[in-house]
């Protein structure tokens, strides 16, 4: 049991190849806009960034 608790690394285990996001961009938003757009995430069943891409998305496909 001691040789499992040393070989664990600290925090989350990597996931499978392929599932990961492949960057992180950060953007600044004011409180007002951060509430608003986190309100209309919860209500479409989403976290912030699920709304964020699936917005992005619908407007880059949009215009494609």
């Amino acid at each position: 049991m001691e040789n499992a608790k040393k070989n664990r690394k600290p925090g989350r285990p990597p996931l499978p190849k392929g599932q990961a996001k492949g960057r992180i961009v950060p953007i600044r938003l004011t409180h007002d806009e951060r509430f608003k757009y986190e309100k209309v995430a919860k209500a479409n069943g989403q976290t912030l960034s699920e709304w964020v891409r699936s917005t992005l998305a619908a407007k880059v496909n949009n215009h494609a």
